[in-house]
């Protein structure tokens, strides 16, 4: 049998076929930033050394929380603060009881929990603080961070003050560990004044003089010294005593923010788990106490007459508003240390439900107790609560306490609730400031430590009116114009910049590049109509302002201090203005091009925090081909 033999041209090489360069990427997977970029394969040894040189300049790598949990328990630990113990139980029996609950979770639905899930994506997707987030979404409303860091400024004065004096509280209540009762049992002490009565059942003397309770003139003339103060006039020295329980509410501040993730995220197993063991304890407590079960009735019976009222409506939406805490920009901060495929969307559900299921759990601990103080007092439970928010963590429930067997215990674990409770929402507050100028530069990332450093030394001196003698009357003046009404307008223009400037379908592309699925209808429908359901809250909280001097008890605050209030109201609401101002004449072209330019979100650069946000950019087109052509498997 012959074999052909084989001819010259068989034997010439096969002609190389120049195929276009490609990456497959799995729809399951991303690029992970980390991962050194040769190792991607399919670079020639010239791209691979352009490509190192890249990285090389983006050496900076963002920080990130160690664990999926550390995360959550930093964002429910910011989440569940003090309100939760004073503001929700409060704002739940003054506006129908459990018929409450339902305007409640409706405003949670349409417009607390698409907020809160907006600020987790904005953050995890751009990978960048208060400040320097908007340079990505819409340049214009620049602004927004600056007023965001004046506001977290007001709020660390006056909200780590409330701590110290739970700090004040907690170590007297450990130095009496071992005594019978507490210190503001009885009267009969130093501090008390002839219209102190031990006798709770009654609250008039028989000229027609009101009188105190124990506890009542021990947190005001012995933990405040208000005799030492007149007004928001004079308000007297700083309390020595109450500057070193303000200087270790600092000290455990900086410690949990100096590393920034690494710190904090061991900090929040103890401060946001430790409420939810004593506020156990405490209803366990609470529920063996005579008379709780009228606390408790009188807590959750619905009274549907109030639904008519439109002001229950506004009551619900703010306070799921503040209960939640979008637009401080901490949610912002939290987030941004993610890894870029992390589930926010089941963050965003889990958190919430967790937050208000604490809310109504919480409002349970509290009207156990106060039904058991109804019963002492011979008093209607509205008449036991007091005037104002303090005097139901200060004077109501510590007098309870004080009627137990065991008091300092209690007492003791009490305030170390309220401590864990409010340490972890002052460093998230503080950290919202701290990453937002970190991020502006790299000078602050590398020198973080000393940066936190500065900052808690200022803000503790700062503080030092809220803890004077006079400090009652600064807390509550902070409160209603540092807060309330500022936080609102910005949150309005957070949500006109991302929801119609940035847009929602935009928006819902970078939810899809991270979760692999686009947003529902629902989600979108409520991220457009945001913008008008946060106007409609802001407008109606502007309605009900006054400018008349704010009225305590016993005292009115004098004329000036409205001008003062509106001043500090004006700084951060104007910071958004005048930054706008300020970018439009930075511009070149008529004013039609000059806005339109700046509501254009900017071009990420290849940074470190852009990278991690935007896989994409990892290799820029110079590199490779356009992302067009990476095949999906």
């Amino acid at each position: 049998m012959s074999v052909k033999a084989p001819t010259a041209a068989e034997y010439m090489p096969l002609p190389v076929v120049d195929k276009p360069l490609t990456l497959t990427v799995s729809n399951s997977h991303s690029i992970d930033p980390n991962e050194p970029i040769a190792a991607l394969g399919g670079l020639t040894p010239t791209k691979e050394g352009r490509v190192a040189a890249l990285r090389r300049r983006s050496s900076m790598v963002r920080d990130k929380w160690a664990t999926k949990m550390e995360f959550l328990l930093a964002v429910v630990g910011y989440a569940v603060d003090l309100g939760n113990i004073w503001r929700f139980p409060s704002v739940c029996y003054k506006h129908g009881g459990g018929a409450f609950l339902i305007p409640y979770f409706i405003m949670l639905m349409i417009g607390g929990l698409p907020m809160f899930y907006m600020e987790l994506v904005l953050g995890q997707f751009h990978r960048a603080g208060c400040i320097g987030i908007w340079r990505k979404v819409c340049p214009l409303f620049r602004g927004i961070g600056y007023g965001i860091c004046c506001i977290c400024t007001f709020i660390a004065i006056f909200y780590n003050a409330i701590i110290a004096q739970a700090v004040y509280f907690a170590i007297v209540s450990l130095s009496k560990i071992w005594d019978s009762e507490v210190p503001w049992a009885s009267c009969g002490n130093p501090w008390n004044t002839p219209r102190c009565s031990d006798d709770l059942n009654v609250t008039i003397s028989r000229n027609g003089t009101r009188l105190s309770t124990p506890s009542e003139e021990y947190y005001l003339y012995n933990v405040l010294e208000v005799q030492k103060s007149t007004g928001f006039e004079d308000l007297g020295g700083v309390k020595t005593s109450m500057a070193v329980c303000l200087l270790a509410v600092f000290t455990m501040v900086y410690f949990a923010l100096w590393k920034g993730p690494q710190s904090s995220g061991k900090i929040v197993w103890v401060t946001a788990t430790a409420p939810y063991v004593i506020l156990s304890i405490l209803l366990v407590r609470g529920l063996l106490l005579p008379g709780a079960q009228n606390g408790l009735y009188y807590y959750i019976t619905p009274d549907f007459e109030k639904l008519k009222d439109p002001a229950v409506w506004s009551a619900a939406a703010t306070q799921i508003f503040f209960s939640l805490g979008p637009g401080f920009g901490v949610l912002l901060a939290l987030s941004s240390y993610n890894d870029f495929n992390n589930n926010c969307y089941r963050d965003a559900v889990t958190t919430s439900i967790i937050n208000c299921a604490t809310s109504f759990f919480s409002g349970c601990v509290v009207f156990s107790t106060l039904g058991y103080m109804s019963l002492l007092t011979n008093r209607p439970i509205n008449e036991v609560v007091g005037e104002h928010d303090a005097s139901l963590i200060f004077i109501v429930y510590p007098q309870a306490l004080a009627t137990m067997d065991y008091s300092c215990f209690w007492s003791l674990i009490f305030f170390i609730m309220l401590i864990t409770l409010g340490i972890d929402s002052t460093f998230a507050g503080i950290e919202a400031f701290i990453t937002g100028f970190c991020d502006e530069s790299r000078f602050l990332t590398k020198n973080r430590k000393w940066f936190v450093l500065v900052i808690c030394i200022i803000y503790y001196f700062l503080s030092f009116p809220a803890i004077s003698y006079g400090g009652q009357f600064v807390i509550p003046f902070l409160d209603e114009y540092g807060v309330s009404l500022s936080v609102l307008f910005i949150v309005t223009c957070e949500m006109i910049a991302v929801c119609w400037f940035y847009g929602v379908d935009q928006f819902s592309k970078d939810i899809r590049a991270m979760l692999g699925f686009y947003p529902g209808i629902y989600w979108r429908v409520c991220w457009t109509c945001s913008p008008v359901f946060i106007s409609l809250i802001f407008v109606m909280t502007v309605y009900n302002s006054s400018f008349k001097p704010i009225q305590m008890a016993t005292y009115t605050f004098p004329w000036w201090s409205v001008i003062l209030g509106w001043f500090l109201r004006l700084i951060s609401v104007l910071a958004i203005p005048v930054f706008a101002v300020i970018y439009l004449l930075s511009g070149n072209g008529t004013l039609a091009e000059r806005f339109k330019w700046a509501i254009t979100p900017q071009q990420r650069r290849n940074s470190a925090t852009s990278l991690a946000a935007d896989p994409t950019q990892i290799i820029d087109s110079s590199l490779l081909d356009p992302i067009h052509t990476l095949t999906p498997v």
